[in-house]
């Protein structure tokens, strides 16, 4: 048995055996081990043998079981074979037999159709004898109930009496048209009924029927005007018609062979009468007396019709049903349209000087002519160049003539118009559209706002030699600046996506580079002006304040002050300038206009210190002076100026080195670099310099 392994099968024979199961002891008996071994292979041969004779017979037996199926195999082949040649047989019967079916079927319907034609010719007769004799006798006349075949035969009778001569048959036809036409009013009739009772299988039934008669669009029509009734009842009509259309459409199938054409005339029908109506009652109300309203209402109307267009477009509506819709809304809006740009920038113009005026009477301000023409550009063009004031200095109190508010104002009603320009306009005069909208919003804000309040601050500005001057022209600036911001922010989120792919982007670009350069011109004039008038403060301050004995005290040895009184004050006025220069501009523009006031104010000192001559302690208070002056430009956070005041340090200290050292002072560092007549200039201001020692020492 599986699974045999010998050496156990001979380890199981040897521990059976009597003496074999114990190796090298006593009771082990190898004689005994070996007969018993030799009898089992004798018993093991036996068995083999027996084995050998079983699986011979077995395989014989294999052997001839396989011959008779084989031949029972050959016997159901041919079995097969009759019967498939007899199945061949019988299907080209099969077909032989159909074929004969199939002509003695057209024989039949040929003789059958001209049978059943000629029936139905002869009730044809019969009934058009009837309309001859001028007595309707049938049932199918006179019983209500079969209407649906008296309309057959009546439509039938119809088209028969076309074709008769008038002259002969002029009452017969004119009694089949009058029975048409009566059968007809009924179907309609009966339409309309089972509308009202809401029997669609009864609906559907009688617009079959119509639809061979003349009669099938008054159907359509009648089932139209009764869908309305009692649907526009709300004050929104666009929302009362998309439900109007939603409901017909899942009922229009169910009735009408051709759906898609009645909701189409039902959405015409809509279009043309019910929206047409409300928007012309909502925007002739406004045309002419309200030119904001009626914008308002036309972009409030069109976006919702348009909306109300995009809902419709989820219907069957034939196959060009964007067209179809287009049209219709256009139908509507034409009129109004055709002169939208031109309401718009009239709109526009009013409002925005309105706005403008309602804000200069807040101020009592009288607005200045600006002035065009020659003179007024010759004075533009010197004043450029020379940066001089030309005509009397106006005191403006302070105000800027800016205001966030009427910008505000003017940016939001031009976004609400460049939003209906969106809406509104064709697409091919959208740019046109937008850049007229844009043209108007840089006359009123750039032009008429803007430049207006630098020319007033230009002529605000002082004159440099002016004492006490209040100078606001770094307010306008600084307003100037957030409304530049607010203005190109609108450009880019409102005006650029209407033109960017035309030919009217270059051109915007250019208006708005044109415009933007030409206010930078003003600022940068009245930046500069306002920097001289501070330099001018700065000197009054100085020849009022500063002292000749306060480099020269009469007593050397009683100073008391770390620095002069002069010092003080120029330092006070220099930072509150600087925090307002900061507080006016932003980015780069602030380290530009820094650094031009801190070499002016450098320029200032140094040209000052020029004028004094100094004493061994005036020397030291020129230091003390200097190095306020300096922690004062670090305010600045400039470089170049923090630089410029340390060399002006450096500098004085010529006024109080001992002579022996001024060599090796002037070699060091800041100032080995300079003019030896920078140097020598300030030697020259020690009250020593005279002495035959100190100019040894220079020389």
């Amino acid at each position: 048995q599986e699974p045999f392994v010998a050496d156990e099968y001979i380890e199981r024979l040897a521990w059976r055996t009597p003496g074999g199961g114990s190796r090298g002891g006593e009771a082990f008996d190898p004689k005994r081990l070996l007969e018993e071994f030799v009898n089992h292979i004798q018993e093991l041969q036996v068995m083999d043998e027996r084995i050998q004779r079983k699986v011979e017979k077995l395989e014989q037996q294999c052997q001839k079981e396989a011959k008779e199926f084989a031949k029972k195999v050959q016997e159901l082949q041919k079995s097969n074979q009759v019967a498939f040649q007899h199945f061949q047989e019988l299907d080209e019967h099969i077909s032989y037999v159909a074929t004969k079916v199939c002509h003695l079927g057209d024989q039949l319907e040929g003789v059958n159709t001209p049978r059943q034609r000629a029936v139905e010719a002869q009730k044809l007769m019969k009934y058009f004898n009837e309309f001859l004799d001028g007595e309707l006798k049938s049932d199918v006349f006179t019983n209500s109930e079969k209407i649906k075949e008296a309309a057959d035969i009546i439509q039938k009778l119809h088209l028969i009496a076309q074709e008769l001569p008038f002259d002969r048959f002029s009452e017969v036809k004119s009694k089949i048209a009058s029975k048409y036409h009566d059968l007809e009013c009924q179907l309609i009739q009966e339409f309309t009924s089972a509308q009202r009772r809401g029997e669609i299988s009864r609906m559907r039934e009688v617009a079959a029927v119509l639809l061979h008669f003349k009669g099938y669009s008054h159907c359509v029509d009648v089932y139209i005007k009764q869908c309305q009734e009692g649907a526009f009842l709300r004050n929104d009509v666009f929302e009362d018609a998309a439900i109007l259309c939603q409901r017909v459409n899942k009922q229009v199938g169910e009735i009408f062979s051709n759906p898609e054409t009645v909701l189409a005339k039902l959405i015409q029908n809509i279009f043309e009468v019910k929206l047409q109506s409300y928007v012309k009652d909502q925007l002739e109300e406004h045309r002419k007396s309200d030119a904001e309203q009626y914008l308002k209402n036309l972009y409030d109307l069109y976006t919702r019709t348009t909306n109300l267009s995009s809902k419709l477009m989820e219907f069957n509506l034939g196959t060009d049903k964007q067209t179809f819709l287009s049209k219709l809304i256009k139908a509507i809006f034409i009129s109004y349209l055709e002169n939208y740009i031109e309401v718009e920038i009239g709109y526009l113009k009013s409002r925005s000087a309105m706005i403008l005026q309602r804000y200069y009477d807040s101020k009592n301000h009288q607005k200045r002519s600006i002035g065009t023409g020659g003179i007024q550009d010759l004075k533009e063009r010197l004043r450029q160049r020379t940066n001089l004031p030309l005509g009397p200095s106006i005191d403006t109190h302070g105000e800027t003539f800016l205001s966030q508010e009427v910008v505000v104002n003017l940016l939001q009603e031009t976004k609400q118009a460049f939003e209906r320009c969106h809406r509104l306009s064709d697409p091919s005069d959208l740019p046109k559209n937008a850049f007229r909208i844009f043209s108007m919003l840089v006359e009123f804000l750039c032009t008429e706002h803007i430049d207006y309040a630098l020319e007033t601050g230009l002529a605000g500005i002082p004159s440099s030699d002016s004492k006490n001057a209040n100078l606001y022209f770094l307010d306008v600036v600084h307003q100037a600046n957030t409304i530049f911001h607010l203005f190109d922010k609108q450009f880019n989120d409102h005006l650029m996506p209407l033109i960017s792919s035309s030919p009217k982007l270059s051109e915007c670009l250019q208006k708005k580079k044109d415009i933007i350069e030409q206010m930078e011109v003003k600022l940068d004039m009245g930046i500069d002006r306002t920097l001289n008038c501070m330099i001018g403060q700065m000197k009054h301050i100085l020849a009022a304040e500063q002292k000749k004995t306060d480099f020269k005290p009469e007593d050397e040895n009683n100073v008391l002050i770390q620095y002069t009184n002069a010092c003080v004050k120029v330092c006070g006025y220099v930072r509150k300038q600087v925090e307002k220069i900061k507080n006016s501009m932003d980015g780069k523009n602030v380290d530009t206009v820094l650094m031009e006031l801190g070499v002016r104010f450098h320029r200032l000192i140094y040209e000052h210190l020029q004028q004094y001559s100094y004493s061994c302690m005036g020397g030291m208070l020129a230091i003390c002076d200097v190095a306020e002056y300096r922690k004062c430009a670090k305010d600045f956070k400039i470089a170049l100026v923090l630089q410029l005041f340390d060399t002006l340090h450096a500098l004085c200290n010529l006024l109080v080195v001992a002579p022996d050292n001024l060599k090796q002072v002037c070699s060091g560092e800041q100032l080995a670099n300079l003019d030896k007549n920078i140097l020598h200039s300030f030697v020259q201001l020690r009250v020593d310099y005279r002495s035959a020692r100190l100019a040894r020492h220079f020389s």
